[in-house]
């Protein structure tokens, strides 16, 4: 005997009670449902009135937003989503291969705790949402929730928007569960591990060894940098880390911006003006990398692979590399379960 009370029995017609369990529940930008004109302004007006992202006034931004961008963007919008669609599954690729990474993280938390930890992805726009992921995770019986926005780098627009969504989810919620947000792992070194392995991979494939890589990551107006955003300061840092990784002299990676919208100042040097600046300087074979993306998506197959490419070979360009997202790839999966678990810590045994 363990001098302890027995567990009392459930009265008749009480609501069954589930054994507990931790969701870890991953969460990405997101996606259209189609891109046909009306899945392409559902999910860009969803976006696009985000005050995270767009953060003018209502009275300004809405009028312009809802009269002129989404009678247009959407067709525009919706031809670029048509040329990476995934058609034999009818999805963005943002959504397959966030469905792999869920599949493999899932996999091996299992492995190491059963059926203690329950894993699933959201969307901050469109589907699955954030709400309906957390309501089915509650009805589950997850009393603690670990939430993952799969930015390795924190800004406002990303990862802050995401975990506001995540708390209004928690709002409609009779009995809250638990919850931990997982912080920005710009500089773990599992990831910067995992980066460093794809390039390696990559320029060993290569003929000739590019002149320069460049790092390109998703811009933001200049303005949040000045109001406290701290994405530039951690995207220079990862740049910095991978090359001290690869033991490259400075130099040989630059930082650079990409994905500009609207008429302010956004952060540079602009990745489409970079590369063209390259190829006149003589640099005939370059390399370019996204690190702030977990997963290849809209921005890197069709911006970086279209309008950055074309901009660098209009130029006099050669060869350029695009070295892909790390997606599912093992080493980027062994990093995302390290920091997970790392933000389970106290709430289950290793």
């Amino acid at each position: 005997m363990d001098g302890s009370a027995p567990a009392s029995p459930i009265p008749a017609g009480h609501p069954p009670v589930k054994p507990p369990k931790i969701g870890v529940l991953l969460a990405n930008l997101g996606t259209p449902d189609g891109y046909d004109y009306w899945s392409m302004r559902r999910y860009l007006n969803e976006f696009l009135s985000d005050k995270r992202v767009i953060d003018y006034p209502s009275w300004k931004w809405q009028p312009l937003l809802q009269t002129i961008i989404l009678t247009k963007r959407p067709f525009s919008s919706g031809a670029n989503y048509k040329l990476i669609w995934n058609e034999e599954l009818n999805e963005s690729p943002l959504l397959t291969i966030t469905k792999a990474q869920t599949a493999a993280i899932a996999a091996a938390l299992s492995e190491r705790h059963g059926a203690a930890v329950m894993v699933d992805f959201c969307m901050r726009y469109g589907n699955p949402s954030t709400a309906s992921k957390v309501r089915a995770m509650v009805e589950a019986g997850c009393t603690k929730i670990v939430f993952f926005p799969l930015y390795p780098h924190y800004a406002g627009a990303t990862s802050g928007t995401a975990n506001d969504q995540f708390f209004r989810a928690l709002m409609e919620e009779k009995r809250q569960p638990a919850a931990r947000t997982v912080p920005e792992y710009f500089e773990h070194p599992l990831y910067i591990e995992a980066l460093a392995g794809s390039v390696e991979r990559a320029y060993a494939a290569l003929d000739h060894r590019p002149d320069v890589l460049v790092a390109s990551y998703h811009g933001m107006p200049k303005r949040y940098l000045t109001d406290g955003d701290p994405y530039h300061c951690q995207c220079q840092k990862t740049s910095r880390l991978l090359r001290e990784r690869l033991g490259w002299e400075k130099g040989t990676i630059d930082t650079t911006f990409q994905s500009v919208f609207g008429p302010e100042e956004w952060l540079k040097p602009y990745t489409v003006e970079h590369v063209a600046g390259l190829a006149k300087q003589g640099k005939k074979r370059i390399a370019v990398m996204a690190p702030a993306f977990s997963a290849d998506c809209i921005e890197t197959l069709e911006e970086i692979q279209g309008e950055i490419q074309e901009a660098f070979l209009h130029a006099g360009g050669e060869v350029f590399t695009y070295i892909p997202c790390l997606n599912d790839d093992p080493a980027h999966v062994t990093a995302l379960v390290a920091v997970i678990e790392e933000n389970l810590a106290g709430w289950i045994g290793r």
